[in-house]
């Protein structure tokens, strides 16, 4: 019996997750990795602070606000 192949990604990725994932943050890197650090324990049925990981997450989209005089 042949195997199925598997086809070609066609959305872009970026740091192993799709670049939408990280789009806008301040740190793309540090988002992907949080990604997949949680989606990894997830997978392994490890218990998820889903508090912190929004919280996490939250913080990384905000921008600065500048305070002009």
């Amino acid at each position: 019996m042949q195997r199925k192949r598997k086809s070609k990604r066609t959305q872009p990725y970026k740091h192993g997750v799709p670049k939408k994932y990280t789009a806008g943050s301040k740190d793309p890197k540090k988002k992907a990795a949080e990604i997949k650090k949680t989606a990894a324990a997830y997978k392994a049925g490890k218990k998820i602070n889903v508090k912190a990981v929004e919280r996490s997450r939250v913080a990384q989209g905000k921008k600065k606000k500048v305070r002009r005089k």
